[in-house]
């Protein structure tokens, strides 16, 4: 995928200006800088989901797989039933409560579930969508060290040679993501 952004805004703030970048498959890409500098807008541009900018995306990937800043689950439902949301297969399913560490937690509903639960019920439902690149905003907030470690490696298994490009503030998650390349905007 090529990428060309001359301008992006939100009305008249410049949020993005003459940036460029190449990703290849099975490339892993991290992307820091302060908050406020446009890193989940470039997020979203490369994932096809923000439109509105002047520039071009040359040979787009065409299933992102995406897991946003906020975990977006349904709060009155299970953590089981959020991954119905994706995948109707059970078996499947419970595959992935256990790898996330969440096999004993699929019946309760999401409101009682812990921030780290939630991130890590969110990474599930990541894991059981199609892809050919993967797009991770923060991907390990509210994580202990060993939840983070081990879904680092979760999370880059299940990615295979797909590029993975990430936003974080933690070097730690650019370590444990292995990225090849960093950008800092």
């Amino acid at each position: 995928m090529i990428v060309d952004i001359r301008e992006k805004r939100f009305g008249s703030k410049l949020v993005l200006s003459g940036f460029s970048m190449e990703i290849s498959d099975g490339e892993r890409i991290g992307i820091t800088g302060p908050s406020g500098r446009g890193k989940t807008t470039l997020l979203r541009i490369l994932a096809g989901l923000d439109t509105d900018f002047t520039g071009s995306i040359s040979e787009p990937y065409s299933m992102p797989a995406v897991l946003f800043q906020e975990d977006r689950l349904v709060e009155t439902i299970s953590a089981a039933a959020n991954l119905r949301a994706v995948s109707d297969d059970g078996s499947i399913i419970n595959k992935t409560l256990a790898v996330t560490g969440l096999e004993s937690e699929g019946q309760n509903i999401v409101s009682t579930l812990s921030g780290g639960m939630k991130r890590r019920l969110a990474i599930a439902r990541l894991l059981l969508l199609d892809k050919d690149i993967v797009f991770l905003d923060e991907p390990f907030r509210a994580l202990d060290d060993d939840n983070k470690t081990r879904l680092a490696d979760v999370i880059s298994g299940w990615a295979g040679d797909a590029p993975v490009v990430f936003v974080t503030h933690d070097d730690e998650d650019i370590r444990l993501l292995g990225a090849d390349r960093i950008i800092s905007l």
